[in-house]
């Protein structure tokens, strides 16, 4: 099964119609795809009552990508708001309880820093916190190229697989270390990931001057690009059971529009999705 969604749920305008309230988009967002990532529990491990308020506003097959929270990935470089590393892991694994009882989680992502390369602390490092998210699906997404090099290729791939993380496969620039290429192995026969940021090259890497995020998932997917994934895709299903796919390129809120048009050329149509709202005469 392909399963494809966006990153977020706030942001996506071409989903929602004038007057829909924050609090009611996820709700409406549920009746467009079946997937979605919560990103505000990487700024914070978000309290059980919001995942609990999520949970009971989509339907019974919907899922959940919960992005691991910056003090474990290795992005908050100031001291993290936790006595120690085990109990700020222990909060984020209460903080997936909802989920878990309501049979929605899909998988944690595990998101490692562009600074995070391929060194012997940073694999003992990854090691730790596998065994800290031993029950849960997670899946891994490196964002620094050395992992990929020659050298380390086969053994990153071989060790995703003994340590039972899922592969979070990236469509991204290329623009030198700080991005990762195009790698169609899956590591887990149950999931993959794969999250699609766009290939603007020049605002990928930051820039001297100006909004930097605003620019670096500014690009929106064509035809032709989004067709060369129907191959792609055939080839990963060939090596796991579920594919989650997250379109990231919402800078200049082309995400949920890409998301769509990969629904269609793929010729996929959910079912159980949230009913659609309807407007005014749209029932008559």
């Amino acid at each position: 099964m392909i399963y494809i969604g966006v990153t977020g749920w706030g942001d996506h305008d071409s989903l929602y119609k004038t007057g829909v309230s924050a609090r009611d988009k996820l709700s409406v967002y549920a009746g467009h795809f079946p997937i979605v990532e919560v990103d505000s529990s990487f700024y914070a491990i978000q309290p059980q009552s919001n995942a609990e308020k999520w949970v009971s506003e989509t339907p019974d097959s919907f899922r959940f990508v919960v992005k691991a929270y910056q003090g474990m990935t290795g992005h908050q470089r100031e001291e993290i708001p936790f006595k120690d590393k085990g109990e700020m892991f222990e909060a984020f694994r209460q903080s997936l309880t909802p989920y878990i009882k309501a049979g929605k989680l899909g998988m944690v992502l595990f998101q490692t820093p562009p600074w995070f390369d391929c060194r012997r602390e940073n694999v003992d490092y990854l090691r730790y916190s596998r065994e800290q998210l031993a029950d849960f699906p997670v899946a891994l997404e490196f964002r620094n190229r050395t992992w990929f090099d020659p050298a380390f290729y086969d053994k990153t791939l071989s060790f995703m697989e003994k340590e039972n993380w899922i592969h979070g496969i990236c469509d991204e620039p290329q623009a030198g270390e700080g991005s990762i290429p195009i790698v169609l192995q899956a590591a887990n026969k149950e999931k993959t990931l794969i999250r699609f940021h766009g290939r603007n090259v020049h605002g990928w890497n930051k820039p001297a001057g100006g909004n930097w995020r605003e620019v670096r998932f500014l690009y929106r997917y064509n035809d032709q690009e989004l067709e060369e994934w129907k191959e792609r895709l055939q080839i990963l299903k060939q090596q796991t059971k579920d594919i989650y796919i997250l379109f990231n390129n919402n800078s200049g809120g082309d995400a949920a529009d890409n998301a769509k048009q990969l629904i269609d050329l793929l010729n996929i149509r959910y079912e159980g999705l949230a009913p659609k709202q309807l407007g005014l005469f749209e029932d008559i």
